[in-house]
């Protein structure tokens, strides 16, 4: 079974809707959860902000935020998933904010990413993965498997 499948699967079972904001991954979480047929009963919506302007308008997060912290960090992950499960009738969100590369910094290197998970009526839950220099696309990929896999879990 895929794991887009077991997605499915597990929130059908518990009557749960999802809801994505995406910005390293450039709706590539979205695009693999749909692709198991029937994703229409648990996808709600997925929102793709690259951009810190598409952040701010589409999710809510504050300049305050993008300023003290940068788009990519744990707080920003946060208010983008906030910011989805507010803006959907999901009850699961989950964000992707990071640097797939090439380049990064010495204090935000490349194959940085950082995931929040909302819930309705739970605290918001972020932490960052330092998935290396493993090259833009493949950062892509392991972000998207790694967060697909985070909904699986917050599903169970």
């Amino acid at each position: 079974m895929t794991t887009s499948a077991q997605l499915l699967m597990r929130a059908r079972d518990k009557g749960l809707r999802i809801a994505t904001a995406e910005s390293c991954t450039g709706g590539m979480l979205s695009a693999e959860i749909t692709k198991a047929a029937g994703s229409s009963d648990i996808f709600d919506r997925g929102f793709v902000t690259y951009s810190n302007a598409a952040k701010q308008d589409m999710l809510g997060v504050t300049d305050a935020s993008l300023k003290a912290y940068g788009a990519v960090s744990e707080q920003v992950a946060i208010e983008m998933a906030d910011g989805a499960l507010a803006r959907s009738v999901a009850d699961l969100a989950l964000s992707v904010t990071g640097i797939a590369g090439p380049g990064g910094s010495d204090s935000k290197p490349e194959g940085r990413v950082c995931f929040a998970l909302a819930r309705k009526g739970a605290k918001t839950k972020a932490h960052t993965v330092e998935f290396g220099a493993l090259g833009r696309e493949n950062v892509r990929q392991a972000s998207t498997a790694y967060a697909l896999d985070l909904l699986i879990q917050a599903a169970t």
